[in-house]
């Protein structure tokens, strides 16, 4: 809090209040650990009384010498039921103990005494003392004449109704010139940063080598926001300010919703990461809304509610253009059932139609669209609405481009968000050139998360979500212990990615995809080897350093250069080359084409988003694209437990050609490897492989050559 110094009364304020003698009410707002209590009114302040006292101690009234203090009188000015019961509650705790509440200023010290037991809670006696201040530039005393250093706060309450249009933050009003000059007694200023508008553009780089790493910073927070439902469009929408219609994309959430502390917080550049790990959330960093939003495009709108309160802020480029400082409006509401009204604890009212103007003046929200967004509030009462426009190009037409599918919920044709370049990533080793999960938004939410639970919409229709780990043929588990950590992995064979030449460990991090197709041990010396292994493993703990420090990028998109990520990588490529070795000779290959089913088939229930194994041998073609529990071959209610699948294991399937591990390896220390059950389809009664068919002569070592029939 900015200290409150003297003010000389002839000199303008714009409207920032401050106390005056002349002054018979004088509002004040009373917070306690900067959370707010009650409004209340002063009926005898002294001169230059701060607007904002927040309660820094409470301790017994014996402990305070009141001798020679002047009092004033405190009474409560509620502007809603709720400050009206905190006033009490707050009354109450200091009459039952006898305490006295304690608000410290650079110059002031307030002591909010008990209230006598007949009290009925209207006028509170309040002891004051003011430290005396020096004149350095000219020795005058505080009664002389002469122009004094003034820092101010305004009120934030309705007795501000004529505020200057400026945002809630701390204001420094200066109003000393070089004649006049003086300096408070006291510590020294400090000295905070600046935001200039082109920030914006630099942070949305933190995603310039995949924009959909953006859409995942965005994902994630609908996550941790306990979301059961998550909408992805891109729709056109006329623009007044434009002219002509254009494409918005929204991401809409019916989580927990945001309170206006939590909005401001969101808009903050970074904040202090959390001491211990929480395995059960992904946001960390306290930049992924502005990196991610930034990135998409150049304006973008969160409107949020939560049980009750609904806040809208608007981080936009385009506003701040050619501005000196960064400026993000924020209205916030008081919300109880379908009553609304501003909340004038947080904001004044001149400071909401303010930001509210500008908002209405810089995108294409006007009231009514504003009302409409609202409206979607109404089956579910919180959640949150992201939209952003201006989107991103690429040359003279838009990075992303949308495609909604056919019509009547089709599962041949879904609707899609892809990149327009269609590039696939760069991965040592790879050869294919069909990625899907590259380009396509669609692909790439299907397996961004180790246990999907929230549905997820693209463009109207529902993501089918696919967990790698039970999708696989020949599957294979294995676990090892990395620098006294437990590692699992869980190696097999996906015929999808067979068909499309692509292999490689999906790494997860607190059951969120970062790397996908990571190339380990003989697969990054020859494209064809481990052809249709894939690999899942969640590395949560073996990225924990212990005391708050993860070793992943702040895009999340990848994993710091650490040593317990080389030696992570080096035990994947011991155990991928063993399985290669392994399973690739035995494994038999059927003649003209044969799929190979995975070990084991699964759908989800479209309810209670359970997953549930398919009878061996069940076309799962015939499913429909919404399933529930009740329906065949599960014929079950949603009660019933799923089937648990250890977390952290990793799957994997192919072989491996002439690479081997145990020769030229690095030291392998800290690094055990400990064999578990294969867990192959022949073991579990699952389709096998046809009799007449040949097995695979074995590669030898070096360039890969033509296999032969035996």
């Amino acid at each position: 809090m900015l200290p409150d110094a003297d003010v000389d009364n002839k000199i303008p304020t714009q409207g920032l209040r401050y106390a005056d003698a002349s002054d018979s009410e004088y509002y004040i707002l009373l917070t306690k650990d900067k959370k707010p209590i009650c409004r209340t009114r002063c009926l005898n302040p002294p001169e230059h009384l701060p607007h904002h006292w927040n309660v820094n101690d409470i301790v017994p009234t014996s402990k305070i010498i009141l001798d020679g203090m002047s009092h004033c009188f405190l009474s409560p000015a509620p502007e809603c039921s709720r400050d009206h019961n905190e006033w009490r509650r707050f009354l109450i705790y200091l009459q039952g103990r006898d305490m006295v509440a304690i608000a410290k200023f650079k110059f002031w010290e307030f002591y909010i005494l008990p209230p006598d037991q007949t009290s009925n809670f209207t006028n509170i006696r309040v002891a004051y003392k003011m430290e005396k201040t020096r004149n350095a530039s000219n020795g005058r005393g505080h009664g002389e004449s002469g122009r004094s250093c003034q820092v101010v706060r305004p009120a934030a309450t309705k007795a501000n109704i004529n505020d200057s249009p400026t945002l809630p933050v701390n204001i420094v009003k200066e109003t000393v010139s070089r004649e006049n000059a003086c300096i408070q007694a006291g510590p020294l200023e400090k000295n905070f940063v600046r935001a200039d508008p082109s920030y914006l553009q630099t942070l949305g780089q933190a995603h310039s080598g995949w924009i959909f790493g953006a859409i995942a910073e965005l994902v994630d927070n609908s996550r941790d926001a306990k979301a059961t439902k998550l909408e992805i469009s891109i729709e056109s929408i006329y623009f007044k300010k434009a002219g002509k219609d254009i494409p918005m994309l929204s991401i809409i959430d019916d989580g927990h919703g945001m309170t206006h502390r939590d909005v401001v917080r969101m808009t903050y550049f970074g904040h202090k990461q959390p001491d211990a790990d929480d395995p059960n959330r992904i946001g960390r960093f306290g930049v992924g809304f502005k990196t991610g939003a930034m990135r998409l495009g150049k304006d973008a709108l969160v409107l949020t509610q939560t049980a009750d309160s609904r806040s809208i802020a608007f981080l936009s480029q385009s506003l701040n253009q050619g501005k000196d400082n960064l400026e993000i409006p924020i209205v916030s509401y008081y919300r109880k059932g379908q009553f609304m009204e501003l909340d004038t604890v947080v904001q004044s009212e001149a400071t909401a139609k303010y930001n509210l103007k500008s908002i209405k003046e810089f995108s294409p929200f006007n009231k009514y669209l504003i009302g409409e967004k609202a409206g979607l509030f109404q089956d579910k009462c919180t959640g949150t609405q992201i939209y952003i426009w201006n989107l991103d190009q690429w040359g003279s037409n838009y990075c992303l481009e949308w495609d909604n599918g056919l019509n009547g919920g089709s599962s041949f044709h879904q609707g899609d968000i892809l990149i327009r370049s269609r590039r696939i990533r760069s991965r040592p080793g790879q050869i294919s050139q069909k990625v899907p999960l590259d380009y396509s938004l669609r692909s790439y939410l299907e397996v961004i998360f180790l246990v999907p639970r929230m549905k997820i919409y693209v463009q109207g229709s529902l993501v089918r979500s696919r967990p790698l780990a039970k999708s696989l043929n020949k599957t294979c588990v294995e676990t090892g212990i990395i620098m006294g950590k437990s590692a699992h992995l869980t190696l097999g064979r996906c015929q999808l990615e067979w068909e499309q030449m692509n292999c490689g460990i999906f790494l997860y991090w607190h059951g969120r995809l970062i790397e996908a197709y990571k190339r380990v041990g003989g697969m990054i010396h020859n494209g064809d080897t481990g052809r249709g292994v894939i690999g899942v493993i969640d590395v949560s703990d073996l990225m924990d350093e212990g005391n708050g420090l993860v070793w992943v990028h702040n895009n999340k998109q990848g994993f710091l250069d650490c040593e317990p990520y080389a030696r992570l990588e080096e035990w994947l490529g011991k155990v991928a080359d063993e399985y290669w070795d392994n399973k690739f000779d035995s494994l038999n290959v059927v003649k003209d084409g044969a799929l190979y089913k995975p070990d084991q088939e699964w759908v989800q229930c479209n309810k209670c988003r359970k997953w549930r194994m398919l009878d061996p041998g069940f076309d799962t073609k015939s499913l429909p694209v919404e399933w529930f529990c009740y329906m065949k071959p599960f014929e079950g209610l949603c009660d019933l437990p799923e089937q648990k699948v250890d977390a952290g294991v990793v799957t994997v399937s192919a072989k491996r050609t002439g690479y081997d591990s145990r020769e030229n390896s690095l030291p392998f220390e800290g690094i055990a490897t400990i064999k578990v059950e294969d867990m192959s389809s022949d073991s579990i009664g699952l389709s096998r492989m046809a009799e007449d068919s040949s097995p695979l002569k074995r590669i030898r070592r070096g360039l890969p050559r033509a296999c032969k029939k035996v």
